[in-house]
């Protein structure tokens, strides 16, 4: 499995910039050998102390209303409740952010004191429903942490949901070489316990970032 920490640091391009403070969006084009893309529109730092970016407003946490690995609905509020939720929209053949995004937790997870890391709960939603079945899903996120929770549901659910959220997202394409490129968000959702993210983490966060942010989520409950 490749991770290529080089992607967010070399091969990051600014594309857009706008004046909305602390706005971010961030896409990647996700294929084995491709050149990926980011597109940034403000790259602003959190407040509070926090070393994610900042949100302009909070955005309530979604039900999401898709399903678990084992095919049983799944409610992200309910399924998430009184815990500090990292919400991500990946796929498991990525070869370079979604790996790197979820070993990055998984090796925060492991510093934190386990007061904190009991307190957490990352939840991966498959943006390739077709080729990450529920098998799938568990196989790969286990690698990193058994705790990590895998999502599915249909592409058309799935967009919904991730455009609720602001999260870009195309149809997996198939390339002539017969890779695959899933088009995808790239930032780490952060829902405090009182089920709002006002902060958010881009592709490239340091390890270091998710441990210093992490005690401070789980302590105030909020991020404002």
């Amino acid at each position: 499995m490749p991770l290529s920490f080089h992607f967010a640091r070399r091969r990051r391009r600014l594309l857009a910039t706008v004046p909305l403070a602390a706005l971010v969006f961030v896409a990647a084009g996700c294929s084995s050998g491709s050149e990926s893309a980011v597109t940034i529109l403000d790259d602003s730092g959190a407040s509070k102390g926090l070393r994610g970016t900042a949100l302009p407003q909070p955005i309530d946490k979604p039900a999401l209303n898709l399903t678990d690995t084992a095919g049983a609905p799944f409610d992200l509020r309910s399924r998430t409740a009184g815990k500090v939720t990292l919400l991500f929209f990946g796929y498991t053949h990525c070869p370079d952010v979604c790996p790197t995004t979820m070993a990055d937790i998984a090796a925060a997870l492991n510093v934190v004191p386990a007061s904190v890391r009991a307190q957490v709960a990352t939840v991966f939603v498959t943006t390739d429903p077709d080729r990450d079945t529920g098998v799938v899903l568990d196989q790969w996120l286990n690698q990193f942490d058994p705790s990590f929770v895998g999502v599915r549901g249909t592409l058309a659910q799935i967009h919904a949901q991730a455009d609720a959220l602001g999260i870009p997202l195309e149809e997996p394409v198939r390339q002539s070489n017969g890779m695959y490129t899933v088009t995808h968000g790239t930032q780490v959702m952060a829902f405090t316990k009182d089920n709002k993210a006002s902060v958010l983490y881009l592709a490239g966060t340091q390890v270091a970032d998710y441990v210093h942010d992490l005690p401070v989520l789980a302590d105030t409950g909020k991020t404002t």
